[in-house]
């Protein structure tokens, strides 16, 4: 079906409305909020984050990861959306070529097993960008991969660039156990191509559930909440582990904390040349940001360390049906038959509770929630 027209000019209405509803998933299965960080704050919790100094980065990266407003700040995205703002420079800094910012919820925000999630906006990655939003355990005391790592979205990988997919192509993925005599430890990855941009100036949600046993991670469940995961692994634990080996049930029922960051080059773009890193040029004034709207952890056993209870849902940004923003709420249950297609113009056969639809009737259409 032809729908480009009313969808295009749909979406740029709702383009032009004022903040995005910092829902989520919400509540279901089991699991409840337990905590989380709307950033809409006139400055970065401290209390809840670590802002890093990095002068030598790992992966052979470009950036220093400085403590600066420059680099990490939180503020409006210009759509008046309070964010984590994660900025990368071209700029000289004590003999690098960039600067960027990298925080962390270490010793501060910790948590096993739950439901985590938040919604970013990317950066145009091409060429040399390297956004992150991930996870790790208890690297102060056992180090790395012993500690685990959960890579829940990462976005530049070299793949991307040779295919010029970019803006589609990210990861997830999973880091465990040791290193043997061979310097090998294990790991698993996996990439996918997805079926529209994710870099498109607009929010996306990335979700993992991690339970006692797996690990699954989501893009746009929010919207497609029957989407499959895009990256999954098996992690039910033996009873026991007399000697360390490589099982992932062994490294990953403990706390952990959260990251974010967004680096410049490395060996995950395969870009080790500033000169070769064209994302930070001319046209964006040689600096980039990665807006983070919030970032949620939902559990069924609430076991999470913090400093505080999180944000509180504001009343009108939660799930009532007045209308907001210039979009419709709506009641399902009360519609007469209708069409309705999600944001990129596909067609949905059952709205589901939040959703954020283009609903059409004859000839007519609107941007319903419901």
């Amino acid at each position: 079906m032809r729908i480009s027209i009313f969808t295009m000019s749909l979406l740029a209405a709702l383009a032009s409305q004022a903040a995005e509803p910092q829902l989520g998933t919400g509540d279901g299965d089991g699991y409840t909020l337990v905590w989380q960080d709307l950033f809409d704050g006139e400055q970065l919790n401290r209390d809840r984050w670590n802002v890093e100094i990095v002068s030598n980065p790992a992966n052979n990266e470009l950036q220093y990861y400085i403590d600066d407003e420059r680099t990490v700040r939180v503020g409006d995205d210009g759509k008046g959306n309070g964010c984590l703002i994660l900025t990368a420079n071209r700029e000289e800094y004590k003999n690098r070529h960039f600067t960027s910012g990298r925080v962390n919820s270490k010793h501060k925000v910790e948590f096993t097993h739950g439901k985590i999630e938040a919604a970013i906006k990317l950066p145009k990655t091409a060429n040399g960008l390297w956004p992150a939003f991930w996870m790790m355990g208890n690297y102060d005391e056992v180090g790395w991969p012993r500690c685990g790592e959960t890579d829940i979205m990462e976005f530049g990988n070299a793949t991307g660039i040779r295919n010029k997919t970019q803006d589609r192509y990210f990861n997830g993925a999973c880091h465990w156990g040791y290193y043997n005599d061979q310097w090998q430890y294990p790991n698993y990855a996996n990439s996918v191509t997805w079926d529209y941009s994710l870099q498109d100036d607009e929010f996306h949600l990335f979700t993992c559930i991690w339970d006692d046993e797996m690990i699954s991670m989501y893009c746009d469940r929010d919207r497609f909440p029957d989407r499959e995961p895009y990256y999954s692994i098996g992690i039910k634990a033996a009873e026991s582990y007399p000697e360390p080996t490589w099982d992932t049930g062994e490294y990953f029922h403990k706390p952990n904390f959260i990251l974010f960051n967004l680096a410049v080059g490395g060996h995950f773009p395969n870009i080790t040349d500033a000169a070769k890193i064209t994302a930070l040029n001319d046209e964006n004034d040689q600096t980039a940001s990665m807006y983070v709207n919030y970032v949620k952890v939902y559990q069924r056993d609430n076991n999470i360390t913090a400093p505080d209870n999180g944000d509180e849902q504001p009343e009108d940004n939660g799930d009532d049906n007045e209308g907001q923003d210039g979009i419709d709420s709506i009641a399902a249950s009360t519609e007469l038959p209708a069409e309705y297609f999600n944001l990129q113009g596909i067609r949905v056969a059952a709205p589901q509770a939040g959703a954020i639809l283009i609903e059409r009737r004859g000839s007519e259409s609107r941007v319903v929630r419901f």
